[in-house]
């Protein structure tokens, strides 16, 4: 094999608790993670050594780490294409840790929104991760997978998987759940960016009024109760990105109001998701959320099971 194509699929937190400050300057969280049918594209090529990625942002422009006659030489801030982007960072790691002398080509194809609260760039180096294993046939189980993206970031182990699962300490203890119901997601990402440091920063434990109930949305989960899951639908990091960024909030709110089962901001934002029992509802709620000039990048999906995610 000496090429190799994967999807790279977006999640969403269905539910977000942060329990403690850790020493050490992470936090604890208790949080359910779901995979959504939203996706990056990551090919993976042998090369005679080397590690040589590509990434390609909708059809505007391609960035480089390495000097050719088609290469743009103006790198994203935001999605950079040399040792600074995760996917790098991850064929790296994994290079070094298994001695692998041959080299690799990596083209990067962008579609999930970025610096959005969706795993992005976590999941583009999971699937790196995946893709190494197979492409140089190293053997590798899921958990030793997993063992080793967590070096790279608190929610690549998750990536490894997908799928529904409860997801504690920093993100890499995981306990997959089963039973998921299914239903349609409306996502929209407003035309801002935040940064998940200052939301760490800013968020003050001690003056939360309550904390999601991370355990009844996993029983309900379990049983397959809609209502169960999306009463449940809460996110202690809101309580700081509503208020520097009220956007979010009047995004969710015009999902609720326009037949949302219950909306949500994923991770430490910006995007927010809605969630429909039936996809034309979604679609229509989209077609307004367009009008209305709200969000920058709307998506209308629906979610991805454990089973169907690799």
């Amino acid at each position: 094999m000496d090429q190799l194509i994967l999807k790279a699929y977006a999640k969403i937190n269905l539910s977000l608790d942060v329990v403690r400050r850790r020493p050490d300057g992470y936090h604890d969280v208790k949080m359910i993670m779901q995979t959504v049918d939203l996706y990056d594209m990551i090919t993976l090529e042998k090369a005679e050594s080397g590690i040589h990625t590509a990434v390609k942002m909708g059809k505007s422009f391609t960035v480089e780490n390495e000097e050719t006659e088609n290469t743009t030489n103006t790198l994203s801030e935001e999605l950079p294409a040399d040792e600074n982007n995760l996917i790098y960072k991850a064929a790296k790691l994994i290079m070094e840790s298994k001695n692998i002398t041959e080299g690799v080509r990596i083209h990067l194809e962008k579609n999930i929104p970025i610096a959005a609260g969706m795993a992005g760039g976590s999941t583009d180096a999971a699937a790196v991760f995946r893709g190494m294993n197979q492409l140089f046939s190293l053997g590798m189980s899921t958990e030793e997978l997993k063992a080793m993206a967590v070096k790279i970031g608190a929610d690549v182990p998750y990536c490894i998987e997908g799928g529904t699962q409860l997801s504690e300490g920093i993100g890499e203890i995981l306990t997959p759940i089963k039973g998921i119901p299914h239903f349609y997601l409306l996502i929209a990402k407003p035309e801002i960016s935040v940064s998940t440091k200052y939301v760490y920063e800013n968020l003050h434990l001690e003056g939360l009024l309550g904390h999601p109930d991370v355990d009844g949305m996993a029983e309900s989960i379990k049983a397959g109760d809609l209502g169960g899951i999306v009463s449940r639908m809460e996110n202690v990091l809101e309580s700081v990105t509503v208020k520097k960024y009220p956007v979010i909030g009047e995004i969710r709110e015009f999902m609720k109001k326009h037949g949302a089962e219950n909306a949500l901001m994923s991770g430490s934002g910006p995007t927010v998701f809605g969630v429909y029992k039936d996809r034309q509802r979604a679609e229509e709620a989209a077609e307004l959320l367009n009008r209305e000039n709200l969000a920058k990048q709307i998506f209308v999906t629906t979610i991805k099971v454990n089973e169907e995610v690799k």
